[in-house]
């Protein structure tokens, strides 16, 4: 019998892995580099502290959050508690000073951009704005070329304002009718002339006068316009008089129907309308344009008389009166009217007491210019207890003047706030 060699049972036998092989002893037991250890820990570290961090902040933000609408909710019930509009207050709380101040200024385009003649709100009109978001801008006829120019040029001063400070702009106008128009008379508008108040006084019929204001606010409005600087309130017993066209009549009850009724239809057109010119400019000689004016009538003598159309509108709801440059040598001296604490603060706030928007007549009228400086013009109307400055001579002066009295202290920010809160809830009220 032979037998077989099998050389397979005599090679030695190999292993299945090496010394690097995972199936090797010396793999399974060897262990992690220090360096490995230190990278994972790092990176452990990094996580929990990285997740920690993130939950912190959301902690935060989320407790901000909680504070801010607490914040809001107090400040919503002490506005209920003092009668006041909650959305107004949290608008006013945002505002810095400074808007605060450029809020209480209705300025001509020109005094913003400072060019010769404004008939377009571009990159300057946008960086005047954003630097002084004033309440409102008045615009004049040399401003309006055409229905497609007007709204585009209104409309993006609305834009840039509500951008710089979020609040709407006033967009003002002289349109009253007859010879004190700025739309009316120019022939690219389709704006009929409703005629002089004189002659539709002279109806003595108050629809006259209703529809009039009506054909102006609807007009006016479609314009981009929310505030017009009329009715006239002035009574007129003296033709001579530079207001003479201008007024419904020579007696209180000629006067008045008429003025109520154009607020009245103003109203319906959502155009705020502004009576003027307390306490009644009629009779007095000269134009406050280029000279004092005055009157040597006693405070119960005005409020009985050239007043006594502006009781019956604040009666109604009138949301704005302007005080005209008259200086009452009985009551303040020779103090205009527009910057007298005892016709502003004293006749129409208490005596009459009046709640709207009280606003001063043109301050770059010679009557007022007379009475002090640009840089005094802004803090002596607020001091006697105006809400906005219309057209300070030099507004930028004017400007700096109040802002500097606000951060010293004799003009407070409440007494600021006092009429942002008149200003932002009449701007609201008509969604300006």
């Amino acid at each position: 019998m032979s037998t077989h060699n099998d050389t397979a049972q005599n090679k030695p036998h190999k292993r299945t892995g090496g010394p690097n092989q995972p199936g090797s002893p010396s793999a399974r037991g060897r262990l992690p580099k220090p360096k490995t250890i230190i990278v994972f820990l790092l990176i452990a570290l990094l996580s929990v502290g990285g997740f920690a961090l993130w939950r912190n902040l959301n902690e935060s933000a989320e407790q901000q959050r909680i504070a801010q609408e607490e914040e809001e909710r107090q400040r919503a019930k002490e506005a209920e508690i003092a009668g006041r509009n909650p959305r107004v207050e949290r608008i006013i709380s945002e505002l810095t000073l400074e808007q605060k101040v450029a809020q209480l200024f209705v300025v001509k385009p020109e005094a913003l951009t400072d060019v010769g003649v404004a008939v377009a709100a571009g990159d300057a009109t946008r960086e005047a704005l954003t630097k002084y978001p004033v309440g409102g801008i008045c615009y004049f006829a040399e401003n309006l070329q055409d229905p497609k120019q007007t709204t585009e040029m209104l409309r993006n001063s609305k834009n840039y304002t509500k951008d710089a400070c979020g609040i709407p702009l006033f967009t003002c106008i002289d349109e009253e009718g007859g010879t004190v128009v700025r739309v009316a008379d120019n022939s690219n508008f389709d704006a009929p002339n409703v005629g002089d108040a004189k002659d539709i006084g002279a109806t003595k019929d108050p629809e006259k006068a209703r529809d009039a204001a009506f054909t102006m606010g609807t007009y006016l409005k479609e314009l981009g316009f929310n505030v017009d600087f009329a009715p006239v309130a002035d009574i007129v017993t003296n033709d001579s008089s530079v207001m003479a066209k201008r007024s419904f009549g020579s007696s209180t009850d000629e006067v008045t129907p008429m003025v109520l009724a154009q607020l009245e239809a103003f109203t319906r057109a959502n155009v705020i309308p502004c009576v003027k010119h307390f306490p009644g400019i009629g009779d007095a000689e000269g134009d406050s344009h280029s000279e004092r004016i005055y009157s040597h009538l006693s405070s119960e003598q005005i409020l009985d008389g050239p007043a006594a159309p502006f009781k019956a509108a604040i009666e109604a709801n009138a949301p704005m009166i302007m005080v005209g440059h008259l200086s009452c040598l009985e009551v303040e001296g020779g103090l205009p009217a527009s910057l007298s604490p005892a016709i502003i603060q004293g006749m129409l706030r208490e005596q009459l007491g009046y709640k709207g928007i009280v606003i001063t007549d043109s301050l770059e009228m010679e009557a007022a210019t007379m009475a002090c400086d640009s840089n005094e013009q802004g803090v002596r109307a607020i001091q006697a207890g105006a809400d906005l400055i219309l057209m300070p001579k030099d507004f930028k002066k004017a400007y700096q003047g109040l802002l500097e009295a606000a951060k010293q202290g004799s003009i407070s920010e409440e007494r600021i706030d006092e009429s942002l809160r008149r200003i932002v809830g009449a701007k609201l009220a008509i969604g300006a």
